[in-house]
């Protein structure tokens, strides 16, 4: 008779990784949109806010190339340089997109509602707070800079640039476990407004839990969405919440504040000796 053993983990939760843009700050994820438009602009190939967020959540070259690849962006390119869109666009759209993106960071940090409250909330628990964002470096820096003065400062923080290669890959969230000194992976969770974000954390082995309001996905300021026709609302919502659902998340909720009904459910299941 053949007998197979299993370890199961069984304890808390350990640290929950946020995303930044969408997720904290920055209703709606505009920072980087508004960006990505205005640099495909300038080269005389104008792009809709909703192409410029498809690749949501990449590091932001890896975003500018996706763009590039979409067939009604490269139609369009086609059009005006009467050629596919090549590597060297990229690099020079990338090298517009650094400073633009730099100056406009502080237009756009304020911070989710909810957050801080729920941060302060998971930290009573004991849970360590990690980042992850597809922003460079001296985006982050800024980013930041702008939360602390809010009252939220993540125990660690790892950008895109700071890895091999960002997301979808685990490799950002893996480096947070490693910064923030946690183990196991079914110990963590990953919290994301975007499909890349939310592929992330389940490639790490992760609970992954998706933020369908706040950020990528409907992709407008807070005032405007509350402003919004009931219906409509209920309609953009709901198209959110299906696409994270497919897309592999343990749970979605509309924004950071309904963040710890998840957390107390992932524990109840992390006791039951359940995994992600």
């Amino acid at each position: 008779m053949t007998f197979i053993y299993q370890r199961r983990y069984r304890g808390s939760i350990q640290a929950v990784l946020l995303d930044w843009a969408g997720t904290t700050m920055d209703y709606g994820c505009m920072a980087p949109a508004v960006v990505f438009v205005d640099v495909f602009k300038k080269q005389g190939v104008p792009i809709t806010m909703e192409e410029a967020r498809v690749p949501m959540g990449a590091h932001k070259k890896v975003h500018i190339r996706q763009i590039t690849e979409l067939d009604s962006v490269r139609k369009r390119w086609r059009e005006v340089h009467g050629r596919d869109p090549e590597e060297a666009d990229v690099e020079r759209m990338f090298a517009d997109f650094v400073p633009l993106q730099l100056k406009c960071l502080s237009d756009y940090s304020e911070l989710i509602p909810g957050t801080v409250e729920t941060i302060a909330a998971l930290r009573a628990r004991g849970i360590k707070i990690g980042s992850t964002s597809g922003y460079l470096p001296e985006m982050m820096e800024i980013n930041q800079a702008d939360a602390r003065r809010q009252g939220y400062e993540p125990d660690a923080t790892v950008c895109a640039g700071d890895v091999p290669s960002g997301r979808p890959l685990p490799f950002m969230c893996l480096k947070n476990m490693i910064d923030l000194g946690v183990s196991p992976v079914e110990g963590c969770v990953k919290v994301d407004d975007t499909v890349p974000g939310i592929e992330e954390g389940l490639n790490a082995g992760m609970w992954s839990i998706g933020l369908a309001i706040s950020g990528n996905e409907i992709g407008l300021p807070q005032a405007e969405v509350e402003a919004m026709d009931p219906d409509h609302r209920e309609r953009l919502r709901a198209r959110a919440y299906r696409r994270m659902y497919q897309s592999g998340a343990h749970y979605v909720v509309d924004d950071i504040s309904g963040l710890m009904p998840c957390i107390d459910e992932i524990e109840a299941r992390l006791a039951r000796g359940e995994k992600p």
